[in-house]
């Protein structure tokens, strides 16, 4: 027996069709969403425990690094946030450039066909572990050294790696190597007034061995290289002493910055050997020149520091910017007359202690307001050097 359906009728039992079949869709979904419930709740579960314990493993890290910066360090040396008990890490960087951390100061390593090129070496007896790390880099043996300063966390290495190397004279640079030292040994490049200071300091007795003493040094505003494809300019800019330099890789686009910049801390001003903090701002004002952002200042030329985190250019303006803060609060307390205890006293880095900031250690926050205010007033005669 069939029946007639109207088209009313025939709408009404097709809405009552797709009604009917939206619930059962809906009660289909109810039924896998609560078969699905216990699934549920243990990704949820799984991820509040992560985050327990990613909150705990960042705390335990910033405790780690804030001991490390903490602890003193006599005769110039500066204790390095980046070292890991007494072990070194090799971080690739871009190019054919890495960064050497827990050494010390902050190493900077160029490895390609030629050799091996090294900024600065770190401590003294870290210099197994570092020719450890930069051996399996290249066939080809160490030829350079670049001292950015003569820090003992910057040239505590250079005897004994520079002893393992084997350089290639030049007609420049043979002078150099026949008559300073045997020519199984790598050329060590820094500023003329780095050699004076550890081949004759005044008054005393060297205290770096001979074999760690720069054999090619320079006293003009920059120096070049060719070496591993690339172009390497080495600039002289006082800052923490008279005496820095930084060095450009130019075509991996990497700045060995030395301890003009370093984003653990504020500056090192070392008044005896003709630092300021004027000149710290030269520096980074330098820096920021050379340095080209990638994305949203983020990227592009990366710079490794004396010490701390590998930075970009975003990381040098924001600490850029705080020394020029910090020095024009300084400059009109010293213009209206205040004295130096006046000056501690307004705690004129207060916004920028818990990031820069310690209260122990060999470069205390108090050190730097002081050697920061003797620099800019010009009473540097009484002023102590760092890690003295």
């Amino acid at each position: 027996m069939r029946f007639a359906v109207s088209g009313s009728y025939g709408h009404k039992y097709a809405f009552l069709g797709v009604r009917e079949t939206q619930l059962t869709h809906w009660q289909m979904f109810k039924r896998d969403f609560l078969s699905s419930k216990p699934r549920l709740m243990c990704i949820l579960v799984s991820i509040v425990l992560l985050g327990t314990v990613g909150a705990s493993e960042f705390a335990y890290a910033q405790e780690a690094q804030g001991r490390s910066r903490q602890s003193a360090s006599p005769n110039n040396i500066k204790s390095s946030p980046n070292s890991s008990a007494g072990e070194v890490h090799l971080l690739p960087v871009q190019g054919n450039i890495s960064m050497l951390v827990g050494a010390g100061g902050n190493i900077t390593v160029q490895a390609g066909e030629e050799g091996i090129l090294l900024v600065d070496t770190g401590l003294a007896p870290m210099s197994d572990k570092v020719l450890e790390a930069i051996r399996p880099l290249s066939k080809r043996p160490l030829v350079y050294i670049i001292n950015t300063d003569d820090s003992g966390d910057h040239i505590g290495g250079n005897e004994n790696i520079g002893k393992t190397g084997r350089p290639v004279p030049t007609d420049s640079q043979r002078y150099a190597v026949t008559e300073r030292v045997a020519a199984s040994h790598a050329y060590i490049i820094a500023f003329q007034t780095v050699l004076d200071r550890m081949s004759t300091p005044t008054g005393q007795v060297a205290t770096t061995p001979e074999g760690g003493w720069p054999n090619d040094t320079y006293s003009v505003p920059q120096k070049n290289l060719y070496f591993n494809g690339e172009a390497v300019e080495i600039f002289h800019q006082p800052a923490n002493t008279d005496a820095n330099s930084m060095v450009l890789f130019r075509r991996s686009d990497v700045i060995s910055a030395g301890d003009i910049f370093d984003p653990s801390e504020y500056p090192i001003i070392d008044l005896k050997r003709g630092g300021s903090l004027q000149g710290v701002l030269d520096g980074l004002n330098r820096l920021k020149q050379m340095v080209i952002a990638a994305d949203h200042q983020e990227g592009g030329t990366m710079i490794i520091p004396g010490h701390g985190r590998l930075s970009d250019a975003a990381d040098l303006a924001f600490y850029q910017q705080m020394v020029t803060i910090v020095r024009d609060r300084l400059k009109d307390m010293i213009k209206r007359g205040m004295t130096l205890e006046q000056v501690k006293a307004t705690k004129p880095t207060r916004d920028y202690d818990p990031i820069y900031g310690s209260a122990t250690g060999n470069w205390t926050t108090d050190m730097f307001i002081e050697a920061a205010y003797k620099s800019l007033s010009g009473k540097q005669e009484t002023s102590q050097s760092h890690g003295n």
